[in-house]
């Protein structure tokens, strides 16, 4: 989590509450490191399709009942009025994605959607737009490969998501948000006595890092100002960022939804840290303006939980850092409470796991889940061994998995790693199918096991998916503790 701040640190920025902090920092990062994302963690969104597909049936599921119920008759030709069709409204359809990472999701969105409309009345209706406030990550989105054969769909809205000046209230039918919330601003309440405090951050280098740079007071003017082209001037500073901790009294007149926090917070220990996610709540604010009376919603997955046993847990990982950007847990609890203070519409909390299952009609699990019923989770292995049995596993579940996408599957082999061994491990990536699984984060169902089972002998289940293989934890989910993947829906 924090750096130790013993560690003679060169003070670099003021005392502010985390969430100040936590914006200005992750600026930094998507300017300086936007394009490496997946280098730090990865998402069910990034690579796999099937979140984004269990989506677009969930849509295209909903219109058609919506649009039976909603449509008018229309009499063909020479047909009687007894036995018009009931056809649905010709009405453009817009649905947002906020934050979009590299394009997957709504590549996976789309393709899927179009093959769902067989009779072609929902795909050529859609308008799909992708909202971000930095252009790089438009740009890099709207290049994904196969968004292309839906270019004349998608468009791209810059600007922030708790504001997005431009687009007409009531003009969107479907908002979709994957892993945003938790990089949105968050503050760290706990209740002490009768009084509400909050975490405050001050930042500072290591000496190390500090020793390396020969004009110190424009290092600091430079990362006061956020001076993207004046800090490339000097050495990479993200991962050398030491963090001191203190907390204050909260100041409510700078803090919207005051009596539900308060209320929420004498649900929970004293001194208990708990994330306020004040971005969410914001974006919450703006789908509810920006959707139709009839649209079909919003969503967000994230890493976070509802269970108010897991959020008075003081040794919860309120939050993490990921190449130096900081991402919080998403307390959905608190968020449902602020949706009924907006009154958003009805909501529903579950995990993202249930929610592929149930689109796809059977058990998923994901593949990490996988790996730690191997004999071998828990014990200590040296990375290439690790990276043998990930891969050997991907091969065995190949023999039956089947993508609709063909890619082929990144995964990077350690130049440090034995010169034999390297190369051994290269052949099984070479082959690895095109059509076979395309990430180490993926969901699987009982169907994709019968590969494996087919060359492995049966294991039972453990629900310990976190404990191996230690170099794929953090790619599964940021905090892979609570297995933290909710889905918030407003309908």
């Amino acid at each position: 989590m924090l750096q130790d701040a013993d560690a003679l640190p060169q003070l670099i920025g003021d005392y502010k509450p985390v969430d100040q902090w936590q914006v200005h920092i992750n600026r930094l990062f998507y300017r300086f490191r936007g394009d490496q994302i997946r280098s730090f963690y990865q998402t069910f969104a990034s690579v796999d399709h099937r979140l984004a597909h269990a989506l677009a049936a969930d849509y295209f599921e909903k219109v058609v009942k919506r649009e039976k119920t909603s449509g008018v008759r229309r009499q063909a030709p020479g047909e009687n009025a007894s036995d018009a069709r009931l056809t649905p409204h010709a009405s453009p359809l817009t649905v947002m994605e906020w934050g979009p990472g590299n394009g997957n999701l709504a590549a996976c969105f789309l393709s899927h959607l179009q093959v769902l409309d067989k009779d072609g009345v929902i795909y050529p209706r859609i308008r799909y737009v992708l909202v971000d406030w930095e252009q790089a990550v438009l740009d890099a989105a709207l290049a994904h490969p196969e968004l292309a054969s839906h270019r004349n769909r998608v468009e791209t809205h810059r600007g922030t998501v708790d504001r997005l000046d431009g687009v007409a209230d009531g003009s969107v039918d479907r908002i979709i948000c994957n892993e945003l919330w938790n990089d949105l601003p968050t503050k760290l309440m706990s209740r002490k006595a009768n009084d509400i405090e909050e975490e405050f951050l001050r930042p500072n280098l290591s000496e190390a890092l500090h020793a390396k740079i020969p004009d110190w007071a424009a290092f600091v003017r430079a990362f006061d100002a956020m001076d993207v082209e004046a800090l490339k001037s000097f050495p990479p500073f993200l991962d050398d960022l030491v963090w001191e901790r203190e907390y204050r009294t909260i100041e409510w007149k700078e803090v919207p939804y005051r009596k539900t926090t308060t209320d929420f917070l004498k649900r929970i220990d004293e001194q208990v840290l708990v994330p306020v996610n004040l971005g969410a709540y914001a974006t919450i604010k703006e789908a509810k303006r920006l959707l139709a009376s009839k649209a079909i919603g919003f969503s967000s997955f994230d890493a976070g939980t509802a269970d108010m046993n897991v959020l008075n847990d003081p040794e919860k990982p309120c939050y993490g850092q990921f190449g130096g950007q900081q991402s919080f847990m998403v307390n959905f609890a608190l968020a449902e409470a602020v949706s009924k203070q907006l009154e958003a519409g009805t909501m529903t909390i579950e995990s993202q796991r249930e929610f592929v299952g149930r689109s796809l009609g059977t058990n998923v699990l994901t593949l990490m889940d996988l790996i730690a019923t191997h004999p071998s989770a828990g014990t200590k292995m040296p990375p290439w061994e690790q990276d043998r049995l990930m891969l050997k596993t991907l091969r065995a579940l190949n023999e039956t998995y089947r993508s609709p996408y063909a890619r082929h599957l990144d995964f990077p082999i350690p130049l440090e790693m034995p010169p034999e061994e390297r190369e051994a491990l290269q052949a099984l990536v070479r082959s690895l199918t095109p059509t076979g699984i395309p990430d180490t984060v993926a969901y699987l169902t009982e169907e994709d096991r019968l590969g494996l089972s087919q060359t492995c002998r049966p294991v039972k289940l453990r629900p310990a998916p976190q404990c191996f293989p230690a170099a794929y934890q953090a790619q599964t989910s940021r905090f892979t503790e609570f297995s933290l993947d909710s889905v918030l829906v407003l309908l």
